[in-house]
């Protein structure tokens, strides 16, 4: 689904593109000088389709690297997140550890019964294992 939803906007864009790369092929004069339009210091001639590429791709770029800076936050709160479970899972792995060592062998659980209510198929009415 998001293939063809990409295909039906992104084909007709470009054909549309390409229409009005064709039908503006004139040069247009871009200046960088503000104060001299007559002969300015920094002027460039190129055609209208490239100059409006150009201004598409800066606008991209310009808009992923604003979403990019306010989501710096939740990149953030991901990192502290994930750093805190890190810890968790380390110290939790390390009382399991000493649990297992420091309990005495009477008090650790021992080996489930043979038969039971269940026979020895050693699962359950659902079929889990026991």
């Amino acid at each position: 689904m998001r293939k063809f939803v990409n295909a039906v906007t992104i084909v007709p864009l470009f054909l549309l593109f390409m229409v009005f790369a064709v039908a503006n092929r004139h040069l247009v004069t871009v200046s960088l000088d503000p104060f001299n339009s007559k002969t300015p210091a920094f002027a460039v001639s190129l055609p209208l389709f490239v100059l409006m590429i150009a201004a598409a791709i800066l606008g991209a770029i310009a808009g992923g690297c604003a979403t990019w800076f306010r989501q710096r936050h939740w990149r953030r709160a991901a990192r502290r997140h994930e750093a805190d479970a890190r810890s968790v899972r380390a110290e939790l792995a390390d009382l399991r550890a000493t649990t297992l060592t420091t309990w005495p062998e009477t008090k650790r659980l021992g080996a489930p019964v043979q038969g039971g209510f269940y026979a020895t198929s050693r699962r359950d009415k659902q079929g889990a294992t026991l």
